[in-house]
Order: C-alpha cells, then structure tokens, then sequence
C-alpha cells in the first residue's frame, strides 16, 4: 500500500474534518500518500482530487462541515458511473479509498468494493445516529447539544408566554436526535418515526400539565414521523385551546464546531482506518463497541437492523408527568 485517498460524501457532520486531518496525518506518518477528493462521489468522477500533506490540514480539527465539501451524485449509482469511478481511481495509482460518510455514502462504496474488488474503508460521518452497527456517528453527538441549547432558549420564552412549542429536528427515518435531546431537554412529548403515537394523548397531556400548573409544554418531532410539524401544530392548537408555535431547527443542527466527544471519535476513526490499510485489511466500515473502535465487515454492517430505544421513550414520558 503506497497511495490511498480519502473524501467525504453525502450531507455534512460535525466532525467530518478532524477525521480527514486523522487519515492525512497518520497515513503520512506510515509512509503513504494521501490525497483528497472534492466533492463526493462526483468529485471523484470529475478527478477533481490532488495530494495533501499536514499543512492540508492544519487548523481545520474545530471546523464543522468539511474542507473537502461534498455532494450528492445520482451518475455514480449507475453501473458505468461506479465503473467510470474505478478507473479514475487507477489513473491516479490510488490503490484504496477512505469515504466518511452516512448510510447511502456506505452503499455507494461498498458497490464499489463488490464490483470492481477494489479495497475501501467507511468511518460513519452523519449527525442521524442511523448506523445500527456503531453505538455512534461521527457528529450526532454535536448535533444533539445544539439542538439541546434550542431547548433551552426556546423553554425561557415558551415560559414566558405560556404556551406550547413543537421544534423539529432531524435525523430522517431515525428518532435518535428527537430521543437524546427530548431526554436531556426534559420535553413532554417527543414524536418520532418508529412509534405511532395518538395525538390525543398528547393534547390530553398537556391540558392535564396546564391544570397541574405547568407554565409551558416542549414536543421534540422527529423529520421522519408520519404526521408533519404543520399538521401536528394545528391539531394541537384546535384540540386545547392554546397558543402554539413551531421552530424549525433544520441545518442548524448540522452546523458549528465539533464536541469533544466528536473531535475524538473521529481522530479514532481516522487512525483505525489508516491501521485497517496498512495491515492489508480492507472492506470495512469503522464503528464503536463498548467503547472501542473497531473494523466490521462494509457488507454485515449495512445489513445490522437499528432497534429502537423503548425504555428511553418511555423513561421521556414517565420523566415529564
């Protein structure tokens, strides 16, 4: 292994940089030549890449976002784009690639890998927490504090005016960001896309919270979840009577410098990476066990099924009575 080549795909995570300056600095302090790909999948197609070296990276470690930006590309997903990537990869002499990304980045390399045998490592960089096979993804954990301090801001003037607010925050088809920080924000209700829930008895809830003396309510709503953030207002607002209002937090969350908790996943990720290649070790996705960083097979990881944290939502429902 002399050439390997790191990038970054899909939406953007708190933390995506200090795991590129991991990749860069320890490939080079193992003898390789690293370089970055811009933009994604489609930077790739374009050979828009060049080499990097410490200076690449440095001061970038407490940047949210990503220095080598990304994008979203429907061209790779063909056959002859996957193809088409492949041969730029060899062009270049670039004999393994290094993709920090969520779980669509993950089966994009992995097609990658299986058609063309070509050897790939994946660090789960995404703020949805959506990856079953790790206990956590490069950025949720920045994503969740900053939706936590929304919480906060948003309970002082929701107390001030009596009312009810529903703030949406994302994570997809994942409820993990609307769990965290319903939990640690102390909200009354958290709507997310694993469980039904019947409106009702929210609207039940926080009529009986207002009678016990309660100032205001907080629902977390999950992008995912059936109903929308709209709709949910509406009916609340018809069923009790009350003031209600709704913050979007969307990109908001994605933003902002890394916590300590990201800056040092994210290094650790980078550093198993460069140890997995030069071992000769490919075709794995990066993920934390018990504290532990390790390597899964790229293949069994996307197959883990998520399950979903019952006792957290209901220790939310039992904690806001």
């Amino acid at each position: 292994m002399r050439r390997i080549a790191v990038m970054t795909s899909g939406g953007d995570s708190p933390g995506m940089n200090a795991a590129i300056r991991a990749v860069v600095r320890f490939g080079i302090e193992r003898g390789l030549e690293v370089y970055g790909i811009e933009r994604g999948f489609q930077g790739l197609l374009d050979g828009d890449m060049h080499k990097m070296d410490r200076r690449s990276v440095g001061d970038i470690l407490q940047r949210g976002g990503t220095i080598l930006k990304t994008a979203r590309c429907k061209e790779y997903q063909t056959i002859e784009g996957t193809a088409r990537a492949h041969q730029i990869l060899e062009t270049f002499g670039i004999e393994a690639l290094v993709n920090i990304g969520g779980e669509g980045s993950m089966q994009g390399t992995l097609r990658l890998s299986r058609n063309h045998n070509y050897p790939v490592i994946c660090i789960p960089g995404t703020i949805d927490n959506d990856l079953a096979y790790t206990e956590m993804t490069i950025g949720f954990d920045t994503a969740v504090n900053t939706v936590l301090d929304a919480i906060t801001r948003v309970r002082d003037t929701s107390s001030a005016h009596d009312r009810t607010t529903l703030i949406e925050v994302m994570g997809r088809h994942c409820g993990d960001i609307a769990l965290y920080s319903g939990l640690a924000g102390g909200a009354e209700f958290v709507l997310v896309p694993e469980r039904e829930e019947n409106l009702k008895d929210l609207c039940q809830k926080i009529i009986e919270g207002k009678n016990s003396g309660k100032q205001h309510s907080i629902i977390i709503r999950a992008e995912g979840y059936p109903v929308s953030s709209q709709d949910v207002v509406e009916y609340v607002r018809n069923r009790t009577g009350q003031e209600v209002r709704l913050v979007v937090l969307s990109y908001l969350q994605r933003g902002g410098s890394p916590s300590l908790r990201d800056r040092i996943f994210a290094t650790e990720c980078g550093l198993k990476a460069v140890e997995l290649l030069c071992d000769g070790i490919y075709n794995k996705a990066i993920g934390l066990v018990g504290g532990e960083v390790v390597g899964f097979d790229l293949a069994e990881a996307l197959d883990v099924q998520p399950e979903f944290k019952a006792d957290m939502y209901e220790a939310i429902k039992i904690l806001a009575k």
